[in-house]
């Protein structure tokens, strides 16, 4: 399945919705699952999700003169790792307070606040001078996003000639005799672990469903291309359940 493209309505799951409203009920979600952002992830992804961010950061190339925009930070997971494998400074970007404030908070436990700069805003238009880092990051966020090639535009725009953009997003698998049990684990259990943990079944029934309605690898490859960038490339993890895809600007 993929998005929908009407210019009125925006895909929320597998609902449509009107496309001014997205960004509210996207809102609504993650501030219900802010506190038990980390422990879902694992229960999520059986703990693979460590995994897939470990390959992230590598092939974002962390290096101490190299400024980063984390995109949909979230909780941190990839400021942190990109700041551990020695990269420069960051700015730790999301539309929602309530994970910022627990990523803010984790940072001040590691240490690290001097490193970085958090900053609350909407992905498709940033509050940023063109130009300004070498690697623009975003993972498991564009799927939330409503309109997914604005975002793109917009780390296209942020980015030094030179620089480099990376998604890591859920994807489509790749295995398909693996897909009935795939979809079992994300509509049967995880909104019940969901329900269970974080008293909030129907926000991860929204992120398995979002989950299918994002773009597959290479139409996610064309819209990269699309806005620009050159040399784009994904690769698929844990046979396509995630993928990462890169662009550069040159």
């Amino acid at each position: 399945m993929s998005e929908n493209n009407s210019p009125d309505t925006a895909d929320f799951g597998f609902r449509s919705v009107p496309r001014g409203q997205k960004a509210t009920l996207v809102r609504e979600v993650f501030d219900s699952v802010a506190g038990k952002y980390d422990i879902m992830n694992d229960l999520m992804s059986l703990g693979i999700h460590r995994l897939w961010k470990h390959e992230f950061i590598s092939a974002l190339d962390p290096r101490p003169q190299y400024k980063l925009l984390d995109l949909a930070s979230g909780t941190g997971d990839i400021t942190f790792g990109w700041l551990a494998k020695g990269g420069g400074p960051v700015v730790a970007s999301d539309i929602n307070a309530a994970m910022l404030a627990v990523g803010e908070e984790r940072a001040a436990k590691k240490g690290v606040l001097a490193d970085i700069e958090y900053l609350e805003a909407d992905a498709e238009n940033l509050p940023l001078e063109n130009g300004r880092f070498d690697r623009v990051s975003m993972a498991f966020g564009l799927r939330n996003c409503t309109n997914k090639d604005r975002v793109i535009a917009e780390a296209f725009r942020v980015l030094k000639p030179g620089g480099r953009f990376l998604v890591l997003e859920f994807s489509a698998l790749k295995i398909a005799a693996l897909q009935g049990l795939y979809d079992k684990w994300s509509f049967d259990v995880l909104p019940k672990i969901g329900g269970f943990v974080a008293k909030d079944s129907a926000s991860y029934q929204y992120l398995a469903e979002s989950i299918r309605m994002f773009p597959p690898q290479e139409k996610l490859k064309e819209m990269f291309e699309q806005a620009g960038f050159s040399r784009v490339t994904y690769r698929n993890l844990s046979g396509g359940i995630a993928a990462i895809h890169s662009g550069w600007r040159l």
